[in-house]
Parts: C-alpha cells; structure tokens; sequence
C-alpha cells in the first residue's frame, strides 16, 4: 500500500522498477503538482487509463464518465469553485455512490480505509478528473448560463449594457451623434465660434494625444528585463478559446497550444464552443487526448456573444492566470512564460495586454492598412497609456488576467458586443492595473470588404455601448475614475465615434469644393476654414505618423506607402459607423461574426 506501489501500477508498462518510481513521484513533488496528472501529461498515458488502473489497485469500481442517472442540479453553495469539486454523490438504484477524481494521496488513504471497512468498496466509484468537471458543467449547465448573462449586472448593475442600454438612451444617442454630424456640415457656413473649438476636441485633440503617445513609446525604454520562473514557481494557467462555426481552424489552433512554452501540467486549455456548431465540436472531441484540453459546450440562449460564453467558462477555471485568445490567434510559444514572470514581479498588476500583429499583411490593401494600425495601436498607443495609468482599451484577444481579479470586476459584459474596450475601462474605474508587454500574438486581418464592414461595424457598436454605459451616470462616472481619465475616456472612445463619420464628410466637402472649382477651402477664405482644414489635415497626418512609427517598429515600412491610401479606409470606417448607429437602435446585441482562415497565406511563419 506504498506510494511506490500505487506509482507501478498506474504507471504499467512504463515503469520498470521501483527506483524508477520513486524518481517519478519525486519529479511529481518537486513541480508542486497532482502526480496522477504528471504522469498523464509527461508520460503520454490517457488520464483515463491512469484511474482505471488506480481503480483496479484499490479494488474500487471505474467509470470513464458520469452515468446519465446521476441526477442534475446539484447543490453549488460557491459557482466560482466547481471548477475544483472532485466528487459528486448521487442516489443510484438501492444505495448511494460517491463518484470521486480523488487525487494521488486520497487514493492511498482510501486504499488505508479499505482495509479497515471493506463494504466501502460498494459504495466508492472512482473517475477521471475531467470527466467530474465535464458531468458537474452539463448538470449545472442552466446555472451557468445564468451566471454568464447576470454576472455583471448583479455586481456592477450601472455597468452593464443589459440594464443601462435602454430604448430610450440608445435613441437619445443617436440623435445626438446625428445633430453633431448634421451641425459639423453646417460648420464652414455658420456657429464658426462654437462648432470648430468643439470639432477641434473631438478631431484634433485625440488624434494629437495618439501621436504624443506613439512619439512617446519610440523614446520609452523596453519592456524590463524579467527574471523566468522554474517550472515550480509557474502559476497554474486557464487559456480560454471561444469557437463558433470554425472547424476549419481547429488544428491551426491545436498546433498553436501545443508549442506553448509551459509546463503541460500547469495549462488548462479550454475550447469554448457553442452547442449548434456541431462540425466544430467533432473536430475538437477530436483532440481531447491531451490532458490540458477540455471541450465546454455553451448552450443556447440569447444573447449569442462571445462575452456570454467566456462568462459561462468563467466558473470553471482553474488557473491562476487566464488568457484569451481567439480562432485565428498564434501566440509566441513563451507569450504564458512572459506574463507569469510580470505578474509575479509586480503583484498589484491585474491585466495585461499582448502586443497584437497582422501576419497576413501582405494580402491587399486593406489587410496592410489593418497591420499599420494594429502596429500603432498595439505596439505604440497603448503602451503610452499603461505607462501613463489610463484607460486602456484591450484588444479582444491575448488579455491576460489575475483570476480573481477577473472575477471582482463582475467578468466580461455578456450584451456589450465589443466586450474587450468595455472591460479595459470598467478595469481601470474600479482602479485594478492594466498593462502592456511586447510578447506578440498573430492575426489574421479580413481581406474583403464586407468581412472587414461587418467586423468594423460591430466595433462601432461595442464602443457606442461602452460610451453609453460608462456616461449614463457621469457624476459617479467621474468620481470613480477621476477628472483627467474621464477627459480621456470622451476624447479617446467618444473622439473615435465621433470623428469616423466627420472625417469623410470633411473631405467630401473638401473634393466637392476642388471639383467645382472654388479651391481647397471649405468655405470662403477666412480663419475658420483655415482651421476647418488644418482639423481634418492634422487627423490624417496624425494617424499615417502614427501607423508608420508601428510600422517601423516591427521592420514592416514596405507597408508605408499604403499610408497614402488611409482616407479611403477611413470611408470604410464611417460607413461602419453608420451602420453601427442603425444596429445599436434595431439590433443592439447582434455579434456579426468575423469569419477566420479566409487568408491565402502560411500562417506561423513568423515563429
């Protein structure tokens, strides 16, 4: 009944003495985790096959899953700690079984209590650890949905869009956002006083604040220096990977958290998937023979977003730290490695954000613009504003978070359609630290018009409903995040609204006006309209300057002359926006899919 006879026998073929064991159990110890699941991940046994073979020392019976019978709705006191339950008890015909992944010192205690009370062995029924969490997540299924659409609002109830996003105030703001496009044309001809200073707050002034940052990172030091951790010291890691409809990008996906530079007992990969992408939850099943792989199938409810399923997966990690990465992501194999260490170097550090860049750049002219601003974005503004302690917006992907902090700020917004921005600045107003670092995840950028109108339009949407919520009650807005970010919040997310549809207008009166032959003014001579121009000028030289610093930054300035092109982009993102404001009145909690693997190019070339 040693620990040495417990390792052989689990162990089997792949152990051929007991001093071979013991070095086993010690390497088990020594990484500080459950040694069943050392041995799973290192000797590439079937976890399953190890508790049979436990099951079997013991004298217990085995079942690879939980039986239908077992009833659902069990009692959970605490949602956030079902990821950690090892047994269920349920009523099966004439007795009561306790059905248990007990770990590698409970088995041996077990197999103690045996000897002393020998009828227990009718009663005890020993399964994979997985398949506990798979039998507790279907009984529990209704709660957890529950969970994943109220989990904010319950907590944080004036941050979230489901309560705060009404009828009205969603019709108020696109009045509003209409009157200021509608008085913005009538600018050139009357109100010179009021609308261009206002027009230069919300053109000039967040295009100025981007390139002061981007300058600003150019000058910064790099990322500090972080000692690595032993694979001892490294915090056990969630990766959450929400899938909807994307078979085809399952084994790209597979192949990229496989060379992930991380202790394999330590990583708890699961794949999100909702129930009706059936085609996508066969090609995962397909790859569940690594232990760190899990498959969490979401029900069906409204609303179908992706928030809504990274909430219902919220509950069931059971990692330290968690990371996010999307379909179509390839992270740097040491992306987990590089956060663990920031992490534990800075411990009021909560989140932080991964450095974001297009591999298929070279496709057209519209996935090259999309890499130059990602580049500005990613490598160069939001650094600026983690340095400066503002308000960051995250990108939808590769945010790494502290769990439990995670988890004090109510989660992710399940109806709020682009979730990542929302999280940054509700993150920031409840004063949790976000940051940077320059670890990269690849992308892929939409190569066609309506992939990248539909992609743009529901960004468009999640920042208007970022804007709404965050405004609804400004005073306590203002209180929570202090008067310079809150300047900040309307210059940077209400600027970006705003300015999408007035730069295209500007510049069509501008062409209308050359075309016609009176000039390149927008209205008669006179200082307004110098200053109209100098406007709608600074914008644009601002976010080429921009783009093309990010550019030069990752050795990609064969990109730059498609800068001269970014006031065609820039009508694509106003029509966007004006889609946005017809789908935040009719369809608020619509998520336009973004289809992945569209690209004609080798993905991972750059590892």
């Amino acid at each position: 009944m040693s620990p040495i006879d417990l390792t052989r026998s689990v162990l089997g073929s792949a152990c051929n003495s007991d001093r071979q064991a013991r070095a086993l159990l010690e390497q088990a110890l020594l990484a500080e985790t459950e040694p069943l699941l050392y041995f799973s991940i290192h000797l590439d046994i079937d976890e399953a096959v190890i508790y049979q073979r436990a099951a079997g020392w013991c004298g217990l019976a085995f079942s690879k899953t939980i039986p239908s019978q077992v009833p659902a709705r069990p009692a959970i006191s605490r949602i956030d700690a079902i990821a950690f339950v090892k047994t269920i008890r349920a009523r099966l015909f004439d007795r009561d079984i306790l059905f248990t992944s007990a770990g590698f010192s409970d088995i041996l205690r077990i197999r103690e209590q045996l000897a002393l009370q020998p009828d227990l062995c009718n009663r005890i029924c020993l399964v994979p650890p997985r398949a506990v969490r798979v039998g507790l997540a279907d009984r529990c299924a209704p709660l957890l949905l529950e969970h994943a659409r109220t989990r904010l609002a319950r907590r944080w109830p004036y941050a979230s869009a489901h309560l705060e996003l009404s009828l009205v105030s969603r019709i108020i703001f696109v009045i509003c956002l209409l009157a200021v496009i509608f008085l913005a044309a009538l600018a050139p001809l009357l109100l010179h006083p009021v609308l261009v200073p206002f027009l230069a707050f919300v053109i000039l002034v967040p295009a100025l604040f981007r390139l002061v940052a981007a300058l600003s990172s150019t000058a910064a030091d790099k990322d500090p220096v972080m000692i690595p951790l032993p694979d001892q010291d490294l915090p056990h890691y969630t990766v959450l990977i929400p899938l909807k409809d994307e078979a085809h990008m399952v084994a790209q996906l597979v192949g990229a958290m496989n060379r992930l530079d991380y202790p394999g007992e330590k990583l708890d990969i699961k794949f999100v998937v909702e129930s009706k992408s059936r085609r996508t939850l066969e090609k995962v099943a397909e790859h569940l023979d690594n232990s760190a792989f899990e498959l969490i199938i979401v029900p069906q409810q409204e609303p179908y977003t992706k928030p809504k399923a990274l909430n219902y997966a919220l509950p069931l990690a059971r990692g330290e730290l968690i990371v996010i990465y999307d379909a179509e992501d390839i992270p740097e194999p040491d992306q987990l490695r590089k956060a663990a260490a920031r992490f534990y170097e800075d411990p009021g550090l909560d989140c932080l954000q991964a450095e974001l860049v297009i591999e298929n750049s070279s496709e057209n002219w519209l996935s090259a613009l999309f890499c130059a601003e990602y580049a500005g974005l990613f490598g160069l503004v939001l650094p600026a504003l983690s340095r400066w302690n503002m308000p960051l917006p995250l990108g939808g992907t590769s945010n790494h978070f502290r769990l439990k902090s995670l988890r004090e700020v109510g989660g992710w917004d399940a109806f709020n359609v682009t979730e990542d921005a929302d999280l940054g600045i509700r993150l920031s107003r409840l004063r949790y630290r976000t940051g940077t670092f320059s670890s990269r995840t690849f992308e892929e950028a939409p190569i066609t018009y309506g992939s990248w109108i539909a992609q743009r339009t529901r960004w468009m949407k999640g920042w208007m409903q970022t804007f709404i919520v965050h405004n609804r009650y400004p005073l306590k807005f203002l209180h929570d995040i202090g008067w310079k970010n809150f300047l900040v919040f309307q210059a940077f997310v209400g600027g970006m609204i705003i300015s999408a549809p007035l730069h295209t207008l500007f510049a069509m009166m501008l062409a209308f006006r050359f075309f016609a032959g009176q000039g390149l003014g927008l209205a008669p001579v006179g200082p307004w309209s110098a200053m109209l121009l100098t406007i709608l000028l600074v914008g644009y030289g601002a976010a080429i300057i921009v783009s093309t610093l990010g550019l030069k930054r990752l050795g990609m300035l064969r990109l730059a002359p498609y800068q001269l092109l970014f006031p065609f982009y820039w009508v694509l993102n106003s029509v966007a926006a004006v889609l946005a404001m017809y789908e935040l009145f009719a369809r608020p909690y619509f998520w336009a899919k973004t289809r992945h693997g569209m690209t004609r190019l080798a993905r991972g070339t750059n590892l």
